[in-house]
């Protein structure tokens, strides 16, 4: 028969992944640039081998579709919308791999492509939406190495694993738990050169960041210290675990549990590093306290994949479309909590009508709308209320004026938005925004957009500071709604020596 090639792709798959980046088509636009897409954009405006809060490879493929499609939304979404395409069909090829027919195939094409969290990740640009494929073809691979123990399945988990870890530093949980996976159930294999070059040349593909880190002193390590006591919510480990039954959706649960027991036994144990690598994960993220529960939403693709092909299994024949078609329908019906299908006012009102109240996983109040709608929200009306701010600037302090803001989504919106209204590029001390320092602005003229609760830092480095403008920008979050924009003459220190003490990395 030969050896079993790495991926078997058929025609079930590529259909559902065709599908799947159709749905997303009618919805590329939502509800405008979201916060993070404006941060993106102004690091592939910055082309570098590393990020405080990333590594390079979003920003390089970013840096890429900038190049050929431009900067609009549909163009930036393009490409997480195909990235959930890909996942749909690593699914496919997983319940494949597993021994699924068709119906499995189906199932879990369709629990991957209309699970919440999927939905809500492949709605915007962002290093979360490569992650679902960079994860589900790691564990497809690893699958297929602890059935065959084949090289060619061996060099392509280290593939994936590599730009895994160049995408989200996340990966290093999955390196882990894989690790730990086969340590406890297939020691067998750590005999052997091949895990081992594998992680070896994982490894290899982050030293470039590793190097960047080095050069800049670490900087993501302060990122991820102040992410961790200022900007995360506690969460409990009850807390946890329900968020996954939450973010994959309740009537899916039952199907990725049963993929937790199917690994743990098919083929006689052999594939039980892949369920344990799981329970290592949840572990180390719930006792962490600090977790968001999205952190685990990649490794989902292999536990619906085995789930399906247990559903498939099954003798009662009548149950595998009857599960088929409550997955449809419920995920149907959740979309629009995810993906930005509906208007606004319909949106409030559906929400509403299913008991959903706005939230968030971070340290903040919110609004009418979810963290995830709320910051796609008012950056049209925060460059304008800056342009308004700048025009009442006398014309010899216009070319020597210089902008802040408090974050970097409102940085981004007015590099991105600003120019076309006469706007000088934006400084901010938030993340690599404070890395990159004030661009050369001066200080001597300065607009500032900040919460009037920080105006006192403002006038412990400007002797005249001057409210002008609100931003006034909707359904943006609450903390961004009540900024102002402030006019900061007379300095009393120069920017580049206030500078240390503007840079907060959260």
């Amino acid at each position: 028969m030969g050896r079993v090639q790495v991926i078997q792709v058929n025609r079930v798959a590529l259909m559902g992944a065709a599908a799947t980046a159709l749905m997303h088509l009618p919805f590329l636009r939502g509800y405008g640039y979201f916060r993070d897409e404006l941060y993106y954009l102004a690091c592939a405006r910055e082309l570098d081998f590393g990020y405080v809060d990333h590594p390079p490879l979003s920003i390089a493929l970013l840096w890429l579709v900038r190049r050929t499609l431009g900067e609009s939304v549909v163009a930036l979404r393009w490409v997480p919308a195909l990235a959930h395409a890909l996942t749909v069909a690593i699914a496919a090829c997983t319940a494949r791999a597993l021994g699924g027919g068709r119906a499995a195939q189906v199932l879990a094409m369709l629990a991957t492509a209309l699970a919440p969290v999927y939905l809500g990740l492949s709605s915007f640009y962002s290093m979360n939406a490569l992650d679902l494929a960079l994860w589900g073809a790691s564990t497809l691979f690893l699958v297929r190495v602890l059935q065959e123990d084949d090289s060619k399945s061996w060099v392509a988990l280290g593939a994936t694993l590599g730009l895994a870890l160049l995408n989200k530093l996340g990966a290093l949980w999955l390196i882990a738990g894989m690790g730990g996976g086969l340590l406890l159930t297939r020691r067998d294999l750590l005999r052997t050169r091949a895990p081992w070059l594998t992680l070896l040349g994982a490894l290899a593909c982050g030293a470039p960041y590793l190097l960047w880190q080095m050069k800049h002193g670490w900087p993501t390590v302060a990122f991820l210290r102040g992410a961790t006591q200022s900007k995360m919510a506690e969460v409990s480990w009850a807390g946890f675990l329900f968020g996954q039954i939450e973010m994959m959706h309740p009537l899916v649960a039952p199907i990725w549990l049963a993929g937790l027991g199917y690994l743990a036994i098919a083929s006689r144990g052999r594939l039980r590093p892949v369920p344990i690598a799981y329970l290592a994960m949840f572990a180390l993220l719930a006792l962490s306290g600090k977790s968001r529960a999205s952190y685990l939403a990649p490794y989902y693709t292999v536990l619906l994949a085995a789930g399906s092909v247990a559903v498939d299994g099954l003798r009662r024949r009548w149950v595998r479309p009857l599960v088929i078609v409550v997955v449809a329908l419920g995920g149907v019906a959740t979309a629009p909590l995810a993906l930005p299908i509906l208007p606004v006012h319909r949106y409030l009102a559906y929400a509403r009508a299913l008991g959903v109240a706005p939230a968030t996983e971070e340290k903040k109040h919110v609004g009418a709308l979810p963290q995830l709608y709320a910051d796609m929200h008012g950056w049209d009306a925060v460059v304008a209320a800056v342009a308004r701010a700048y025009a009442t600037l006398e014309p010899e302090e216009r070319s020597q004026a210089g902008i802040f803001t408090a974050n970097y989504g409102e940085a981004g919106a007015v590099d991105l938005l600003g120019p076309s209204r006469g706007l000088p590029r934006a400084i901010s001390g938030h993340n690599n925004y404070g890395l990159w320092g004030p661009r050369g602005v001066r200080g001597d003229v300065l607009l500032a957009v900040v919460s009037p609760r920080d105006r006192g830092r403002l006038d412990a480095l400007f002797e005249e500071v001057t409210p002008v403008t609100p931003l006034s920008c909707g359904l943006c979050m609450p903390y961004e709604a009540e900024s102002w924009v402030y006019r900061c003459r007379k300095p009393r220190v120069s920017l580049a020596a206030a500078w240390p003490s503007l840079i907060h990395y959260d």
